[in-house]
C-alpha cells in the first residue's frame, strides 16, 4: 500500500497565498453577489421574512416592479419579478438595483443581510456566524464561476461523477447553503465536491472496546474489509498494529475523512491515540470523489466498490456534519427493513423504485464527551463511518445515472440543464414530465399512503436512471437518518422502532407538500417557465394527473386520500431559512423533527381546483370508491 505524503493529499499545503484567492476578481465577485442577493430576496420573501411592495409595471407577461427597504429606511432594493405558484418569486437578476441615500450602490449580499437583520430575527451572537456562512457561499460561487468543467451541452451525456462535481448551486432553498465553516482555502480545493479533487481516506484501527460494527444481514465485517481493502492491504495494516504491541483481532479498521483526522481526531481524541485505542494506519490506496453531501465519497479507483460516508465536523447549513455512533448502531437494520418493504411491494417494483442501502456502520464512542454532555451534541458525533451500496449496477444497457439535483442546474452561461434534457429526448415538455412524475412522485405518494413511509426526497438525495435523456426510475438514498414511518403505533422489529415517529396529523402531509412541492417542484416550475418550456398550468396539471392517476388506480385507499388531501386548498408552510436563522449551529433536533418546525403563512396549493381524476375512462372515481 502506498503512503502518499500529507502534501499530496492535503492540497492546501501547496497553495500560495495568492492562489487561495485567485478566483476573487471584481467581475466574478459582482456577479456572485448579484445572484445571492437575488436568491435572498426571493427566499426571504417566500418565507414572509420580507414583504416586497409593488411599485409599478414591468416589461413581460405577469411581471411587475417591486421594492424592499432596509430596516432603517436608508437603503432601497428594487427589482422586476413575477410571482409563481407557491409564493415563489422569479426575479430578473439584471433588474436588481440598490440605492442608499438616492445614490446607486453595488449589490453586496453581506450588506443586504445587515440591511434586513431586524426582520431576519437572528440572535446577535449568531449573526457573525451567519455572515461567515454568506461569505463562504460567495467564495464558493466565485470559484464555481471560473473553474474548468462541463457546461450544459456536455452534461447531457456526461458520466455520473462528472455531473456530480459539476453542480453549482447546492440546496436551492437555503440562502447560506455553502458555509462549510472549518475549511480553509486549501481544504476547499481538496474536499469541496465542486473542486473535483480525488482524495484518499485515512484508515484507523479502532479498539472494539470503543467501536461497534453493525451490518446488514447479508454482509459481515470480514467480507466488507476484504472487498473494500483487499488481502494485501489488510496484511499491511495488521503488521502496523502488531508492531505497536497490540492484537489485530482486538480492532476494527475504520475510514476517516482526512480533514477530520488532522483537525479533530488526532487532537480531540488524543487520549485514545496515545493509549493505542486508535492507531493511525495511513492513507488507503483508493481514490474517492466527494459527493454533493460533502462527507460521502464515491470510489473512482474501483467503481464497483461502495460509497463511504464519514463524520466531518464542519458547520454547514445548520448542522455540524457529524455522524452519531448511536444512530449508526441501527442504520443497517433500518436499511434492511425499508429495502424489504420496498422490494416486496408490487407497485414499487413495477415503477422500478428502490433504495441504496447503508449496509455497514462503525461508530466510535468517546467516553469523555459522553460523560460531559448528556444531551444531543456535535461532540458526540465526531467519529463514525458507514458504507452505502453503489448505484452503478442499477443502470441497464443504454441507461445512465444523474443526481436529481441536476434538474435545477444552470451553467455559468445561464443555460439550464432541464430544458436541454427535454429537447434532447425528443419528447414534448408535458410528455417528459409525465415520465418523470411516474418515476419520482408516484412512488413517494404510494409510500406515504400505503406504508406511512416518508423520505427526504430532495435533489441531492435522489439518483435518476435515464434512458434517452428521460427518467425511467428513481433511486432513493440517505435512508437511516432521513426516513420515517408516520405512525407511532406501527408494528416494527425492536431494532428499527426508531423509524416510527409521533407527529401531529396536520404536519404529516408536509412530507409531500413541503419536501416535494415546495422544496423541489417550486424550482422545477420556475426553470420551465423562465425558459419557455411550458406554462405553470402544464406543469402543475402534470403533477395533479400523476397523483389522480395513482389514486384512481388504488381506490381501496380512498378514505386516506380524503383524510390526507393532496388537492386541499392550502397547506402549512414550514420554512427552512427561518429554521437556520433561529439556530444556525443546530437547526433541528433529529429526535423530534416536527417539534422544530417554523411556520409562516399557509401556501396556496397549486393542485387545488385542478382535475383530481386522470381521465373518465381510466378507472372509477374516488367518490365512487368512497361510496363503495
Amino acid at each position: 500500500m502506498t503512503q502518499p505524503t500529507t502534501q499530496a493529499t492535503m492540497q492546501h499545503v501547496t497553495l500560495t497565498p495568492q492562489q487561495a484567492a485567485a478566483h476573487l476578481t471584481p467581475d466574478v465577485w459582482r456577479n456572485a453577489n448579484r445572484m445571492l442577493v437575488r436568491k435572498a430576496l426571493a427566499e426571504y420573501a417566500h418565507e414572509l421574512i420580507i414583504e416586497p411592495q409593488r411599485i409599478g409595471e414591468a416589461p413581460g407577461e405577469h411581471h411587475a416592479r417591486y421594492e424592499v427597504r432596509s430596516d432603517d429606511g436608508t437603503s432601497l432594493y428594487s427589482f422586476e419579478a413575477r410571482q409563481l405558484a407557491l409564493r415563489h418569486w422569479s426575479i430578473r437578476p439584471e433588474s436588481i438595483v440598490c440605492t442608499r441615500d438616492d445614490a446607486q450602490q453595488p449589490l453586496d449580499a453581506l450588506a443586504f443581510i445587515l440591511d434586513v437583520k431586524g426582520r431576519l430575527g437572528i440572535k446577535e451572537e449568531m449573526l457573525p456566524i451567519y455572515l461567515d456562512e454568506i461569505s463562504s457561499t460567495l467564495y464558493g460561487a466565485a470559484y464555481k464561476a471560473v473553474k474548468a468543467g462541463p457546461d450544459t451541452p456536455e452534461l447531457l451525456n456526461a458520466d455520473f461523477q462528472a455531473i456530480e462535481t459539476a453542480m453549482s448551486e447546492g440546496h436551492p432553498g437555503f440562502v447560506a447553503n455553502n458555509g462549510r465553516l472549518g475549511f480553509d482555502a486549501g481544504d476547499y480545493r481538496a474536499f469541496a465536491p465542486e473542486a473535483g479533487s480525488p482524495i484518499q481516506v485515512v484508515w484507523l484501527a479502532v479498539h472494539k472496546d470503543n467501536a461497534a460494527f453493525h451490518s446488514s444481514a447479508d454482509l459481515d465485517y470480514a467480507r466488507l474489509m476484504d472487498e473494500e481493502l483487499g488481502e494485501s492491504t489488510i496484511a499491511q495494516f495488521r503488521e502496523i498494529v502488531e508492531d505497536r504491541g497490540c492484537r489485530f483481532d482486538d480492532y476494527h479498521l475504520m475510514p476517516a475523512h482526512p480533514w477530520q483526522w488532522f483537525n479533530k481526531l488526532s487532537i480531540a481524541f488524543a487520549s485514545y491515540v496515545a493509549t493505542r485505542r486508535i492507531i493511525c494506519l495511513g492513507f488507503g490506496d483508493d481514490r474517492y470523489l466527494a459527493q454533493q453531501s460533502i462527507r460521502t465519497f464515491f470510489n473512482v479507483s474501483d467503481r464497483s466498490k461502495r460509497y463511504v460516508k464519514t463524520s466531518l465536523s464542519i458547520l454547514n447549513m445548520g448542522f455540524m456534519r457529524g455522524l452519531s455512533p448511536y444512530y449508526m448502531s441501527g442504520t443497517p437494520a433500518i436499511n434492511d427493513y425499508i429495502k424489504g418493504l420496498v422490494a416486496s411491494d408490487p407497485y414499487l417494483r413495477e415503477q422500478g423504485f428502490t433504495i441504496l442501502r447503508e449496509v455497514a456502520s462503525l461508530g466510535f464512542r468517546n467516553r469523555y464527551y459522553e460523560a460531559a454532555v448528556q444531551v444531543d451534541s456535535p461532540y458526540k458525533k465526531m467519529f463514525s463511518a458507514l458504507w452505502r451500496e453503489n448505484p452503478l449496477a442499477l443502470a441497464g444497457e443504454g441507461q445512465h445515472l444523474m443526481t436529481m439535483a441536476a434538474l435545477l442546474h444552470t451553467d455559468r452561461h445561464g443555460r439550464a440543464l432541464l430544458p436541454a434534457l427535454i429537447e434532447a429526448s425528443g419528447l414534448t415538455a408535458q410528455a417528459w414530465l409525465e415520465r418523470y412524475m411516474d418515476a419520482y412522485l408516484a412512488p413517494l405518494v404510494h409510500c406515504f399512503y400505503t406504508h406511512d413511509l416518508v423520505f427526504m426526497p430532495h435533489g441531492e438525495n435522489l439518483i435518476l436512471v435515464l434512458e434517452n435523456h428521460v427518467p425511467v426510475r428513481a433511486i432513493m438514498k440517505d435512508i437511516a437518518e432521513e426516513s420515517a414511518i408516520l405512525n407511532k403505533d406501527a408494528k416494527l422489529p425492536d431494532n428499527v422502532k426508531r423509524l416510527a415517529v409521533d407527529v401531529p396529523e396536520r404536519v404529516k402531509l408536509l412530507a409531500i407538500f413541503i419536501d416535494v412541492f415546495d422544496g423541489f417542484f417550486r424550482y422545477v416550475n420556475q426553470i420551465l417557465v423562465e425558459h419557455g418550456c411550458c406554462s405553470e398550468d402544464v406543469f402543475w396539471n402534470t403533477v395533479a394527473r400523476c397523483i389522480a392517476r395513482y389514486q384512481a388506480e388504488h381506490p381501496q385507499l380512498a378514505r386516506k386520500y380524503a383524510e390526507y388531501d393532496l388537492f386541499a386548498p392550502e397547506f402549512l408552510h414550514s420554512c427552512l431559512n427561518r429554521l437556520q436563522l433561529g439556530n444556525n449551529l443546530q437547526m433541528v433536533n433529529l429526535s423530534d423533527p416536527a417539534g422544530n418546525l417554523k411556520m409562516a403563512g399557509n401556501l396556496q396549493n397549486p393542485l387545488a381546483g385542478r382535475p383530481n381524476v386522470p381521465h373518465e375512462a381510466e378507472t372509477r372515481t374516488l367518490a365512487e370508491a368512497i361510496e363503495a
